[in-house]
């Protein structure tokens, strides 16, 4: 049986007795915000753009067919485009079992106790997890350009991690 310690977390993880406000800001995903921002701005423009370069390229070679062309703006578009949405889709998402971390390409769930430690240091462009096992595994839902807020989201995923690997002994 675990009792709660007097900063209202159970001895063996969980997240004690938190009123469901602070429960709930404490477990809110992990989302970059300028990058965010930037890349779906960019979607927008590269959209606007290619439509307006597809819808013109007839013009710029009358006596050629230029449905190669506009099909090749198309897929570049459909490309720069699919790259912004996957890099504004980044995140990072924990609940009282572990986090799951969703990067650019790749997406990985890990158990609480395999993160060992969350580092942040200058020079870092995102939060990196030390596991367990001896690799790292970045958070890009918790970027540097976001200055201060990255910093106290990174603190708030430290508090997590130490908060699920306190144990009775609180080694």
């Amino acid at each position: 049986m675990t009792s709660p310690d007097p900063h209202g977390a159970e001895d063996e993880g969980g997240s004690g007795d938190l009123p469901p406000a602070d429960h709930r800001a404490l477990y809110a995903p992990f989302r970059p915000r300028y990058a965010r921002v930037v890349v779906l701005t960019l979607a927008v423009v590269v959209v606007v753009l290619a439509a307006a370069l597809i819808v013109a390229l007839p013009g710029f070679a009358p006596d050629s067919d230029p449905l190669g062309d506009q099909l090749g703006v198309g897929l570049v578009a459909i490309g720069v485009v699919w790259f912004c949405w996957r890099q504004a889709a980044v995140r990072a998402e924990v609940d009282e079992q572990g986090v799951l971390v969703r990067n650019l390409l790749f997406s990985r769930r890990l158990e609480w106790p395999e993160v060992v430690l969350v580092r942040f240091g200058q020079g870092r462009p995102w939060v990196q997890l030390d596991l367990a096992d001896g690799d790292t595994i970045a958070v890009m839902g918790v970027q540097r350009a976001d200055g201060a807020f990255a910093v106290r989201e990174a603190e708030r995923l430290a508090t997590l991690v130490a908060l699920h690997s306190r144990t009775s002994r609180d080694d």
